[in-house]
């Protein structure tokens, strides 16, 4: 057929290869403008996908709506060609404008090539996943984009094989029909993330398509240093499915060989598709016309052979010179399409720039008309004429810069008062408002469905309330929540056999089955990725992580991915993950730990729950199972099997984030705890009382948020002394909590004392239960430490007792 050819699999029309073949060269001039838009000074940094054209170009050829792509810092041509991204919006995000009507992806949040699908509308809510081509929100980490990949394709197998989501997954599935496509450099492969996911998509036999993009370098690392025999598919090569079990299926293609990637991909796909099977596609023979990105030259590192072989095996050249080899266009034709591409980058690239430009004129006239009005009022005309006429002749002045002249001629005016004054302070006002909408925003969700918008409801007791385990009322709780929610499901270390090692999901499995309560290897990271994945798709997942002290295996997946989610998408994507974990005290060196200023410094974004027992566990998964937000839960280790009353409403409880509880009145010292220290604290103030000295406690109840409503210092402006308790390394959480009170809530204004910070001892904890009393805050050490407090200001009340 003329102008058509048939491969093994694919028809390949002039149509289809031409259309590709434009794709391809705007791509290519693209990532060229991208490096002299930064040697220009116009941008800060670039990275781009030069030599990487084609593969990507077959990746979205095997792509259909509904499916996601997790992919890395390189995959312009993907979301260019399924129409995720317009080159303008992909010029727009290198100049980092903060507007998502021209950056939808990021807002100018993150640095060129971070794509993200906005999956909710202005309101907050899901938009219907199924009508896109789905990119889960780019991070900058190498392989940090692989672990929620692992989860995107594990929510395809839930999808397909829980009947009950049937009804509740319109906007998020088709049978189990999408495919995850996950991408990632050759370098990056040596990462323990990457290694962890193709392990546990080949145990879970997941949809995911994997391909590694091999450029043979790590910025300037060969392979050879990188990855055993220097190839990542035949390291890989015992994850081979065989007749010996289930695995991945492992292919291997060249960048330039057009017909054989757009078949393997093709065979890839459905593989994933139809029948649940994970593949890793190795890419080999990539090149990298630029170099890694703008911040250096390849030519220091590579030889003349391998610049050479670069050259020589250009993607985009091997892709001309086929089509010309199979007659399926004229070189004139090719030149035209060249010429086209060269034209329309140009014209994207200056659009994106001139939009930028102009969104910040207005507000740049508006100042500088009031500069030089004040420079007309002031004594001080000169210097602010001065300020003024450096504004107008700065090239390219961005929104700090109009910000920086304002503070400068608000510092030469304040011994003066004039109109222009006046309106200079309105126009900075405004315009911080304006820059803290534009760079700060949509940490946290601003639905209907918010956790912040959950009113508090107490549990309630009567005469027939019985004590049980505090595991039995997490147990129930659970047990409730499953029968109600087919989109809860939780997965774990041990959670589904056994219970979870504290009993508190015993006999849940056997009741919902192995997909709802599901047992994982000791794979943290792509624990918490299976749940970023699957909250991502419309799920209510909650991952377990045995032990707190854990929490640093997955860090860098939950500070880089989950954490900053919402505000890397300018509210553009979410992920309410539960993360339930259990710490404080037990006995010995990793299993009670409590790095509070660890999650406090690196997971902003996610929300921390500290409960002193698991009544208050349970309606903090109440609260947070009917909002979406992410959160962490740390349930007290030592709390298990300790008796509480087991409320009458225990389903409709529900914990107020933010809000703390006094759970002890008094007149002389507020302490400020939370978590198993609250026993400590408690016992503490009863032996005080005997002393005639009161003591006020107050649970915290959550770290982030903290005190919204600025109870503390109420307590505080009554008692005039406050002790901050906690069991993290000193400088931690105490600390924390003492800036909040002291600094946001200025109670410093009511102390008549110093504020005294209680915490361990600056090493994890030592074994035994003298190890836990010796290297933790423990009831003497409270009962001193408020004691001395008192004796200071009445010393002949409270005489020194050492």
């Amino acid at each position: 057929m003329e102008n058509t050819l048939l491969s093994e699999t694919i028809v390949f029309t002039k149509e289809s290869v031409l259309t590709d073949y434009r794709v391809a060269r705007m791509s290519r001039e693209c990532s060229l403008l991208v490096r002299k838009e930064v040697f220009a000074g116009r941008a800060k940094f670039g990275i781009y996908g030069d030599g990487k054209e084609l593969c990507q170009l077959a990746l979205a050829r095997a792509m259909k709506a509904g499916d996601f792509i997790s992919g890395y810092y390189r995959d312009q041509t993907i979301v260019a060609a399924v129409g995720d991204m317009t080159w303008t919006q992909y010029f727009s995000q290198l100049y980092g404008h903060p507007d998502i009507n021209f950056d939808p992806h990021t807002g100018g949040r993150a640095m060129n090539n971070h794509h993200a699908t906005r999956w909710l509308d202005e309101e907050g809510e899901w938009v219907d996943q199924t009508k896109l081509f789905n990119s889960a929100a780019g991070v900058s980490s190498t392989a940090g984009q692989m672990p929620r990949a692992v989860g995107l394709a594990y929510s395809s197998k839930l999808y397909r094989q829980l009947p009950n989501l049937q009804e509740i997954s319109e906007k998020f599935t088709r049978n189990g029909r999408e495919v995850c496509f996950s991408t990632i450099g050759d370098a990056s492969t040596s990462e323990g993330m990457f290694l962890e996911c193709v392990n546990a998509s080949g145990v879970l036999q997941i949809p995911l398509v994997m391909s590694v993009w091999d450029d043979g370098y790590g910025i300037s690392v060969p392979s050879e240093y990188q990855t055993t025999k220097s190839s990542i598919s035949k390291a890989l090569a015992g994850y081979q499915r065989n007749e010996d079990g289930a695995g991945i299926e492992i292919f291997t293609v060249k960048a330039w060989d057009y017909v054989a990637l757009m078949e393997t991909y093709q065979k890839a796909a459905t593989l994933a598709r139809e029948y649940h099977i994970p593949s890793l596609i190795h890419v080999e023979e990539v090149t990298q016309q630029q170099g890694h990105s703008a911040s250096g030259s390849h030519e220091r590192y590579k030889s003349s052979k391998r610049l050479q072989f670069e050259l020589d095996y250009d993607c985009n050249i091997k892709f001309r010179n086929w089509i010309l080899a199979e007659d399926l266009a004229t070189e004139e034709e090719l030149k035209s399409i060249d010429e086209e591409a060269i034209k329309e980058a140009k014209a994207c690239q200056k659009a994106a720039w001139n939009a930028y430009m102009s969104s910040i004129k207005p507000e740049r006239e508006d100042l500088l008309s009031l500069l030089y009005q004040a420079a007309a009022e002031t004594e001080n005309g000169a210097e602010v004429k001065k300020i003024a006429e450096e504004l107008r002749k700065a090239v390219n002045p961005i929104h700090h810069e109009n910000v920086v002249a304002a503070r400068k001629v608000l510092r030469a005016l304040r011994f003066e008062d004039s109109p222009a004054k006046k309106g200079l302070k309105k126009w900075l006002e405004q315009t911080d408002a304006s820059n803290d909408q534009r760079f700060n925003s949509s940490q946290f969700s601003i639905s209907k469905h918010s956790p912040l918008k959950v009113q508090a409801i107490q549990p309630e007791y009567d005469a027939n309330s019985p004590l049980v385990d505090g595991r039995e009322i997490l147990n129930k709780n659970f047990d409730h929540l499953f029968s109600t929610n087919p989109r809860i499901f939780i997965l774990g270390e041990d959670v589904g056999k056994i219970g979870d090692v504290n009993q508190t999901l015993a006999g849940l499995q056997e009741k919902f089955g192995e997909l709802r309560v599901t047992d994982t290897g000791i794979r943290e990271m792509t624990i918490v990725g299976q749940g970023i994945g699957a909250a991502m798709r419309g799920l209510r997942p909650i991952i377990e992580i045995q032990y707190l002290d854990y929490i640093f295996y997955p860090f860098a997946t939950l500070s880089d991915d989950l954490a900053c989610l919402q505000y890397r998408t300018v509210g553009g994507q979410k992920a309410p993950l539960i993360v339930r974990t259990r710490g404080h005290r037990l006995e010995g060196i990793w299993h009670s730990g409590s790095p509070m200023s660890v999650l406090l410094g690196g997971l902003k974004g996610i929300h921390l729950c500290v409960p002193r027992n698991m009544t208050q566990a349970a309606g903090m998964y109440n609260t947070l199972l009917n909002s979406d937000d992410p959160a962490i839960v740390i349930e007290c280790l030592n709390g298990y099997r300790l008796k509480e009353k087991l409320p009458t409403n225990l389903h409709e409880t529900r914990v107020a984030l933010g809000v703390p509880e006094v759970i002890r009145e008094g007149r002389d010292i507020t302490i400020v705890t939370y978590g198993s220290m609250c026993r400590i604290v408690m016992e503490a103030a009863r032996q005080l009382e005997n002393m005639d000295i009161s003591v006020e406690v107050i649970d915290v109840q959550t770290l982030m948020p903290f005190d919204i409503s600025h109870l503390i210092v109420e307590s505080i402006k009554k008692t005039n002394r406050v002790i901050f308790a906690d069991e993290d390394m000193p400088g931690g959480g105490s600390a924390y909590m003492m800036q909040q009170v002291l600094d946001e809530q200025n109670a410093y204004r009511y102390l008549d004392a110093k504020p005294v910070c209680m915490a361990a001892v600056p090493h994890r904890p030592a074994y035994s239960s003298d190890g836990d009393y010796f290297s933790k805050p423990n009831v003497e050490n409270v009962v001193d430490t408020a004691y001395e407090l008192m004796s200071e200001c009445y010393p002949l009340k409270f005489p020194p007792i050492y």
